[in-house]
């Protein structure tokens, strides 16, 4: 029997223009449109766009490899399965890089029509807020609501008590298809979680409302991974019925999971604990969907997924027994298939890949200070500079593939230049110029990457 006793620790709408795509419905982006698809929902919501069955999303730093990213997913749906490409950039990336918005919608659109892709595609305004949501409104149709920065706020007053007394569905023995015992649940544990959360998704749904005020078509995803502990399935069941109370029409939602999510490394954690609670928040979603009439496509969504071997055949596996879908954000990865295709090319190439490890390196504890809690880097195993000068653009790229089995693989090194992209930002034009004086090497790898180390391993059984 589980037992979840509680703990301390514990503007006048306006009407933007849509216009056809290839792929199917689209924003109001001033250079065209973003492809999804369209189903009618039955009145059970208002906006009409409706997020597909396996997403992925493929994050593209400097704006040069989303054509690269798209080949993947052409090759995938050679193979028979369909999985819909999510162009990702935070604010904070775009202020890394100096970038806006529009150009990650740009440079999906070229591959899109490069490509002839005539399947679904989005743009998200990844891990947004109040401050920050109205610069994408045109250029996104996608929109991560993060409002991990509100939990454990205290509610309005009397709102902790309100929410009980509306939901006496979640105290007592709760029974969900899917779950092997029922969740036994007391009013002092909802209480606990209610206060922890509510203040977060009242944000959520705030910022969800501004957005629709502005857009009649959007995905909403909201973002609670970037906390200290992770959601247990009865805390997301509680959290998931407080979100429909609001309004939020979410279809997709990033719990923190449990184990560490670490920058472009493998999952870190008890594997067997993982799957029983991805299994779990499975069967409480279809639960919430039945029980809160939330969106029927309404899926896990998990960040920091790119490079998580280990946990791709659970989810694979969750997935074909269910028949539920997901979203994977697999963003940073792509950037350490640029370093290595131009250190594969050699001369220059290979010059400033060195060159940022060099730096990287000299400021260490700068760069790791901000991603302490995403990354796992032991110094005494991270190469010198003389020694990385004297290699190869073979040695190099072995080193930095995620390649676990290679004898050269060195995660530590791995890991450090996973964050050190603000330095490539910082050559400007001169990496830039790289990447498009060699384009066929980098596309090849970072086209490998995603469809034979990611895709493969997580939509084919």
């Amino acid at each position: 029997m589980n037992e979840y006793q509680p703990s301390l620790k514990q503007l006048e709408a306006e009407t933007l223009n849509a216009v056809s795509s290839p792929g199917g419905i689209v924003c109001s982006a001033p250079a065209g449109g973003i492809g999804a698809s369209k189903y009618d929902h039955s009145g059970r919501y208002n906006s009409n766009m409706t997020l597909e069955k396996y997403t992925v999303g493929v994050g593209d730093r400097f704006a040069h490899q989303a054509k690269a990213q798209l080949q993947a997913c052409v090759q995938l749906a050679e193979d028979g399965i369909e999985v819909v490409p999510v162009w990702n950039k935070s604010n904070r990336e775009h202020s890394f890089i100096g970038s806006e918005p529009q150009s990650v919608y740009d440079a999906a659109k070229e591959a899109v029509e490069t490509l002839n892709w005539d399947r679904g595609w989005h743009v998200d305004a990844d891990h947004i807020n109040m401050d920050t949501v109205d610069k994408y409104l045109d250029c996104s149709d996608f929109f991560t609501i993060d409002v991990a920065d509100f939990i454990g706020q205290a509610p309005d007053g009397g709102a902790v008590s309100g929410f009980v007394d509306k939901h006496p569905e979640l105290v007592g023995s709760v029974s969900i298809e899917g779950i092997d015992a029922p969740l036994e649940i007391t009013r002092e544990y909802v209480e606990t979680v209610a206060g922890k959360y509510l203040r977060a998704v009242a944000e959520a749904g705030t910022i969800y409302r501004h957005i629709e005020s502005r857009k009649s078509d959007f995905i909403a995803e909201v973002s609670m991974d970037e906390t200290d502990a992770p959601q247990t399935p009865p805390e997301l069941l509680i959290i998931l019925a407080a979100l429909a109370e609001e309004g939020v029409k979410l279809q997709t939602i990033a719990p923190k999971f449990t184990g560490r999510f670490n920058k472009g490394v493998d999952y870190v954690g008890d594997l067997g604990q993982f799957e029983k609670e991805f299994n779990d928040d499975l069967a409480v979603i279809a639960h919430a969907i039945a029980e809160y009439g939330l969106p029927e496509n309404l899926k896990l969504s998990v960040h920091s997924g790119s490079d998580k071997f280990s946990i791709y055949p659970i989810i694979g596996n969750a997935l074909r027994r269910t028949g539920a879908g997901v979203h994977v954000k697999t963003a940073g990865t792509t950037w350490l298939e640029e370093l290595i295709g131009l250190a594969e090319a050699g001369g220059d190439g290979l010059a400033l890949a060195k060159e940022i490890y060099s730096k990287a390196l000299e400021n260490v504890d700068a760069m790791c200070e901000p991603y302490a809690s995403v990354i796992d880097i032991d110094s005494a195993k991270l190469p010198s500079v003389g020694e990385v000068n004297g290699w190869s653009g073979d040695q190099y790229a072995n080193a930095l593939r995620h390649v676990q089995e290679h004898p050269k693989f060195n995660q530590h090194f791995r890991q450090l230049l996973h964050i050190a992209f603000k330095l490539a930002a910082k050559e400007g034009a001169r990496y830039t110029d790289l990447l498009k004086a060699n384009v066929e090497v980098v596309a090849k790898n970072v086209t490998e990457n995603l469809y034979d180390r990611h895709f493969k391993r997580l939509f084919v059984a």
